[in-house]
């Protein structure tokens, strides 16, 4: 029997870490939790951290668009979905059969959902957005008591239930960025026009990861954790220490080593120049595999549980890391990030050799490696 091939690069994703995590932030917060999972779960698979969310009692799911709801609905997710990125012409039928939380931002919506309700004879559920400063998705303050109306004669009318009202903040990762207070007394100010209006929505929630653990007169019933929930810092240097675990390592079989003379030119352009005769590894992962290009010669990698940085330019298909004389074999472990208890960097250290945010070093990893789920056990690690 021929032996399993050595994956050349992976994304390994630990779902006990994200069991773990979900239960610490509900435990930190005290009040509902909705895991966001949209854009394949932040890199880590919807549907793989849908169920794992779930079994920790996750109550409510998030995602941004339609089509990802209805992916969770046939993989066999049977509870509460809400969805908030919608186009003009959207397939609203199958969203309401599909029994999922709609989001409208305005009169033309509620225009379409009703359409969709009379064509199905299925009440909506519906939750109402406010845009209390982000100035994206959502109803201006000019325009909300006009849709809260409106919401609240096609409830009395059965075209939908108003299950909730929200928004999104702009700076929580800056606790005392001003837009905080301003947004928060804005909320506020619309939820009470909706409590004017009549209608009675089961949660109200304004919170996302760096609020919920940050900023508790924003938990209101509801917190929206995404980041928070695959383990990573939602706003570096100021979040306290809850025991999250980064439940992403992005990983890659070192393929070469060779020896370079002092002068040597490294990668596209020369861009580094060897000052010194040392060796070199070749790992077998690029920016055609999501490794950002900006991070050239600026981020390292763990080899052999050392850290190597990066040197000259990231490429397509592979990227090439100093050893400084050292010799590893090829077949050698590389970890690109992972949870910064090994030895290896993370993704937030990632992000700043690339001058960007986590978010996107987990949501754009992965390219041609494979994908491995680890069901682990229920503290935050693979079991024995």
């Amino acid at each position: 029997m021929s032996p399993l091939p050595v994956p050349r690069a992976e994304v390994v994703v630990d779902l006990a870490a994200v069991r773990h995590n979900v239960r610490r932030l509900a435990e930190h917060c005290g009040v509902a939790m909705m895991v966001v999972v949209k854009a394949d779960g932040y890199g880590h698979g919807m549907v793989e951290v849908a169920r794992a969310a779930r079994a920790a009692g996750a109550p409510w799911l998030g995602v941004a668009t339609i089509d990802e709801a209805l992916a969770l609905r046939a993989a066999g997710d049977t509870g509460r979905v809400l969805c908030w990125l919608t186009v003009p012409g959207e397939d609203y039928d199958r969203a309401i059969a599909a029994d999922l939380d709609l989001t409208a931002y305005s009169l033309a919506e509620l225009t379409e959902v009703e359409a969709a309700v009379r064509r199905t004879g299925t009440p909506a559920r519906l939750q109402l957005k406010i845009d209390t400063g982000l100035s994206r998705g959502g109803a201006t303050p000019a325009d909300w008591p006009a849709l809260v109306a409106a919401a609240r004669e096609g409830e009395l009318a059965g075209h939908w239930r108003v299950t909730g009202t929200w928004s999104h903040l702009a700076a929580s990762d800056e606790p005392d960025h001003p837009a905080n207070d301003s947004q928060e007394r804005v909320f506020r100010e619309a939820l009470a026009v909706v409590e004017a209006a009549g209608l009675e929505p089961e949660v109200r929630h304004l919170a996302n990861s760096a609020a919920a653990v940050l900023r508790p007169s924003a938990r209101f019933d509801l917190v929206r954790c995404g980041l928070a929930s695959y383990g990573l810092d939602p706003a570096p240097g100021h979040t306290p220490d809850l025991g999250l675990v980064p439940a992403m390592t992005a990983r890659a079989t070192l393929a070469m080593v060779k020896d370079v003379e002092a002068g040597a030119g490294v990668s596209y352009g020369h861009t580094w120049v060897a000052d010194r005769a040392t060796t070199l590894g070749l790992v077998p992962v690029g920016y055609g595999d999501g490794v950002p290009r900006s991070a050239s010669g600026a981020a390292s990698v763990a080899v052999a549980g050392k850290q190597r940085p990066v040197r000259g330019r990231v490429c397509m298909d592979q990227l090439v890391v100093d050893l400084d004389g050292d010799r590893p074999e090829p077949g050698e472990d590389v970890v690109l990030f992972g949870t910064g208890h090994d030895g290896a960097p993370t993704a937030q250290d990632w992000a700043e050799a690339a001058g960007t945010i986590s978010y996107e070093i987990v949501t754009r990893i992965g390219g041609r490696m494979t994908r491995t789920h680890l069901h682990g056990g229920p503290d935050g690690g693979p079991e024995a």
